[in-house]
């Protein structure tokens, strides 16, 4: 039987949406700056009679805004079909170093600066706002929420400092990946950090140097012993600064750096990921005590500070997820190939799914994100909001039908998860 054609975007939605696409993308909004960007969407939303509330993740993760929350309410007072879903873009960029100047062709859109344009996540954004001008001008049952998020490319602060307990959705959707239409990111890694500080003693080198005790020798080691890059099981381990000399808090180097003295400091910072809770911890364990027998190696022992922070968790969904069936379901309207991975990176989708609402992130077309030269085509836009309209109608039709049901309610990543299917796809951010 072939599947019910979706609705989609009117030559004047799409037009809109292109429209609010070179606004947005020219408000610079790097990550803990992006007031002008949030007052501009909220300023939207409430133009369309819609409540916007922000919250003060913003004042707390150090940031001038917070996350902002708009309920498009169904047709009945709490939402007849039972199902609200959730749908969340995130407002911030990676740092630009200058304006940014959208410009449009017959196939792509780029900043006309040659820099980040800020498709990564404004197009979703941008299509999230033509959607809520449809669902305003012509009302559904369902229940709509709309998350729009700040500090997510620094690890997802900002989703970290929502209050998931003021959502009423069922389950939600990101778009934020970027890859061809057609994705589903199942599977998401967890995420460690570790700051490892090495203590030694000062001596000088040249008059003296038994008597010292090389910090930077210490961490050395460390780094050598280490595991780096993909491991078996999918875990990955990345050292991403090391710093070390005669000042706990090192800074640029000097001119004239101190070398005559056996160096009594020096830092290691990087992070584990780990597709499951096992795995990660697993990792973890190795990592640690790598780096501790580093520092008690008896030829030159010194003494470990590490710090472990666990900046999200992992995810899996199996295929029978209530997102997962819904967004395959609204792929296949469109004629789009729905392709279910595990990914390297992260999404708020993490945040969200560890709070026990199941989500799942999808691919928006975008390319070369978090790069000068990053665009995102007219097709793959205007596709993204055409997906947006099949995703809820999607949950009117199986909530009228009487068939949407959670298949799985919560979806941390344990051991003996199944994945949808799929391989990983690289992710330049999270």
């Amino acid at each position: 039987m072939m599947p019910v054609p979706p609705p989609r975007a009117s030559a004047a939605e799409r037009e809109a949406l292109h429209g609010e696409l070179a606004a947005l993308c020219a408000i610079r909004s790097p990550s803990g700056h992006e007031r002008a960007c949030a007052d501009h969407v909220a300023r939207v939303l409430r133009g369309l009679g819609l409540t916007v509330d922000e919250d003060d993740a913003g004042a707390r993760i150090g940031g001038d805004a917070g996350n902002l929350l708009c309920r498009i309410p169904g047709t009945a007072a709490g939402d007849p079909t039972g199902q609200a879903v959730l749908l969340c873009a995130h407002l911030d960029t990676v740092p630009v170093a200058a304006e940014i100047r959208p410009v449009r062709d017959e196939q792509w859109w780029t900043d006309g600066l040659g820099g980040v344009l800020g498709a990564d996540n404004k197009a979703t954004v941008a299509a999230l706002l033509v959607l809520a001008a449809r669902l305003v001008r012509e009302p559904i049952p369902l229940t709509v929420e709309l998350l729009l998020t700040v500090q997510e490319e620094p690890q997802l602060q900002g989703a970290q400092a929502f209050d998931p307990r003021r959502l009423q959705a069922s389950c939600g959707y990101v778009i934020d990946h970027p890859s061809p239409l057609g994705g589903i990111v199942v599977g998401a890694p967890g995420h460690v950090r570790f700051d490892a500080r090495f203590h030694g003693r000062p001596a000088h080198a040249g008059i003296a140097p038994e008597d010292g005790r090389s910090a930077i020798l210490a961490a050395a080691r460390a780094v050598a012993a280490l595991p780096h890059g993909r491991l078996d099981g999918g875990a990955t381990v990345n050292v991403g600064q090391i710093a070390g000399g005669v000042d706990p808090e090192p800074g640029p180097v000097p001119a004239a750096p101190v070398t005559n003295v056996v160096p009594a400091h020096a830092r290691v910072i990087g992070e584990v990921r780990g597709p499951d809770r096992d795995t990660l911890q697993a990792t973890v364990d190795a990592v640690e005590a790598i780096l501790h027998d580093a520092a008690h190696d008896p030829l030159g022992p010194v003494d470990l500070d590490l710090t472990l922070e666990t900046r999200f968790q992992p995810y899996r969904h199996r295929a029978s997820t209530l997102p997962v069936r819904h967004a395959t379901a609204a792929l296949e309207r469109l004629g789009l190939t729905p392709r279910p991975f595990a990914d390297g990176g992260a999404s708020d989708a993490n945040v969200l799914n560890a709070a026990g609402l199941p989500t799942v992130n999808l691919a928006g077309g975008n390319e070369r994100a978090h790069q000068p030269g990053e665009r995102i085509s007219v097709a793959a836009l205007e596709a993204t909001l055409d997906l947006l309209l099949a995703l809820v109608d999607e949950h009117v039709r199986t909530a009228e039908a009487g068939s949407a049901t959670v298949a799985d309610a919560a979806a941390p990543a344990g051991a003996a998860d199944a994945l949808g299917g799929g391989s990983a796809a690289p992710r330049p951010s999270g």
